[in-house]
């Protein structure tokens, strides 16, 4: 019983995976405001969805999802 302690200890201080890896922390201003007023850096791996937008199944963890409202009001962004 001892040794799981250290063990859960161990394991807490291990380095989670990147939980932004398209870097969507970076853009959260743009939440509540209109896309079309937004202009993104060209190289910037991005989709925008919006409510009846088709979109893709595939997964790209460095893609920024911004999914907007029928006005073009940004909701929220996601990886994928």
């Amino acid at each position: 019983m001892r040794w799981m302690i250290p063990l859960i200890l161990v394991l807490a201080a291990c380095q989670q995976g990147a939980d932004d890896p398209c870097g969507a922390a970076d853009y959260a201003g743009l939440v509540g405001t209109n896309i079309a007023a937004v202009t993104l850096p060209a190289d910037l791996d991005a989709r925008i969805v919006g409510p009846d937008t088709a979109v893709t199944m595939d997964f790209i963890p460095t893609r920024l999802n911004i999914r907007t409202d029928a006005e073009g009001t940004v909701m929220d962004l996601t990886c994928g």
